[in-house]
């Protein structure tokens, strides 16, 4: 049994490594693990998030990529090692947890490749912040499968023992994210539905139930706390970032989000079904039908969580990948026919995903070494493009809102605290020697942003160097007083 599971796991680490070893080393896989690189190297120097450095996620985050640029390189490599391994560590847990409802072990192993694949459809095949979280989720998530079991050997302490742990890990998960606070709910909520089962007392329920509670929110407790230390300003800087401004982003429009909605289920629709035909089939498949039903509740929280952000950008169905291919390991392990529809179908769509999409790497480190030679020293400035090249080049930010996005698309305008287009005019009057932009075309631009731009651009500086990137091309403008440097 040993040798099998040892077989298993690395049966599941080869697997992992052959989906992901593809973009190892690529700086651009995703624009988000980019800025998060880059703000978790200007940690080391200094900086603090929200202050310095600005985004509205939490700075748990930025810690990770931090400790991550400690290790040798340039982090890039670094990090996409460190996704891989969480991946693979998230891939043993849901094995696990498949046996946790009944499913046997091809069920089981099957569901773990799943995982693995499916993250990569929707985004999650770099840093993603759920790539990391997904870990401590799908562990507190196991723990909260196989509360039936504890409740039913009237193990009340096993229990509160079970609650802690998974809400110390929730808690984690929510310093990465927020959103991962509706999963965390849910864990809490039933450990309290099964400690009563286990017929506690009401004052030691109402003990272990304000234990849970302080457990899952001590890290953000924490990072509040640092913030408080430091002063009204970054106190204030950090609240607004965190819990304000998320509210104040326009939407996208309805044909945009329908859009988006469609490709993810089109992507997860092998999980998708073989998830509703495990609950289809519970009355004689001989699954465990509680631990089923938590896990059915368990994604019905997750999806919650999707649900509230209201951008159905890909990658913000990672969270719901651990819960489904759970699910769907007891018709997994039922059907070879679902087994072939499942990997066929999503390592389809993979491989044509790879075909589709150009590797560009060589065009983003060809970027950042003409931002390094030509900036002199001065800060450059990335109006639309890549905030690698900020780390890449070395270079100094010309402004706190260095994510491109803040400043440069209408959905942030007036999220950020602050007049985006006054900001890049500030940023274009201290006439940064190189400015990185694009030939991309979008519906979303804020328009007095563009506006200052293109004028600069006309006025001040001569293109210099152009290279594809996904279906349009980066373009790098040298400011016309300066010659440049190949």
């Amino acid at each position: 049994m040993r040798h099998s599971r040892w077989a298993g796991a690395m049966l599941l680490l080869l697997v992992a490594l052959a989906i992901r070893a593809w973009d190892f080393g690529n700086p651009v896989i995703e624009p988000d693990q980019q800025y998060y690189l880059l703000v978790g190297d200007r940690l080391l120097h200094g900086a603090v998030p929200y202050v310095d450095i600005w985004d509205r996620k939490p700075v748990g985050l930025f810690l990770l990529f931090a400790g991550i640029r400690t290790l040798p390189g340039n982090g890039i490599l670094a990090y996409q090692l460190v996704a891989t391994g969480c991946a693979w560590a998230t891939a043993l847990v849901v094995r696990r947890a498949a046996g946790t409802i009944g499913a046997d072990d091809r069920g089981a192993m099957v569901a773990g490749i799943a995982y693995l694949v499916a993250i990569t459809l929707v985004g999650g095949g770099g840093g993603q912040a759920p790539v990391f979280y997904n870990l401590p989720m799908a562990v507190a998530g196991l723990l909260t499968l196989r509360l039936p079991a504890k409740a039913a050997d009237q193990r009340p302490l096993a229990i509160v023992a079970s609650g802690i742990v998974a809400c110390l890990l929730a808690g984690i998960a929510i310093q990465l994210k927020y959103t991962p606070m509706f999963e965390g709910a849910f864990f809490g909520l039933a450990h309290l539905w099964y400690l009563r089962r286990a017929s506690t007392s009401g004052y030691q329920t109402a003990g272990a139930t304000a234990a849970w509670a302080l457990t899952g929110l001590l890290p953000t407790l924490a990072a509040i706390g640092w913030y408080h230390a430091r002063g009204a300003a970054a106190f204030d800087a950090f609240w607004f970032a965190n819990f304000a401004s998320i509210a104040l982003r326009r939407g996208y429009s309805a044909s945009d989000l329908a859009m988006r909605l469609l490709g993810i289920a089109a992507q997860l629709s092998p999980l998708i079904l073989a998830t509703g035909l495990t609950w289809r089939a519970r009355p004689r498949s001989g699954v465990a039908v509680e631990p089923l039903m938590v896990g059915y509740a368990w994604l019905g929280w997750a999806l919650i969580g999707f649900f509230a952000i209201g951008t159905f950008f890909d990658h913000y169905a990672l969270p719901l990948v651990a819960p489904l291919a759970i699910l769907a390991a007891p018709m997994l392990d039922r059907s070879v026919r679902m087994i072939a529809l499942t990997l066929g179908v999503t390592a389809s769509i993979l491989v044509a995903k790879r075909a589709i999409h150009p590797n560009d790497s060589a065009g983003a480190y060809r970027v950042a070494q003409i931002v390094a030679t030509n900036s002199g020293g001065a800060c450059p400035y990335v109006f639309i493009g890549d905030t690698i090249t900020y780390h890449l080049a070395h270079a100094c930010l010309p402004t706190a809102y260095a994510f491109p996005n803040l400043l440069a698309y209408d959905t942030e305008q007036g999220a950020t605290g602050i007049d985006e287009p006054g900001e890049v005019r500030r940023i274009l009057a201290r006439r940064p020697p190189v400015i990185v932009t694009s030939d991309r075309r979008l519906s979303i631009w804020n328009r007095g942003s563009l506006r200052a731009v293109k004028a600069a651009l006309a006025r001040d500086y001569r293109p210099v160097f152009t290279t594809p990137r996904n279906s349009w091309h980066t373009v790098v403008y040298l400011r016309n007083d300066r010659r440049f440097r190949s």
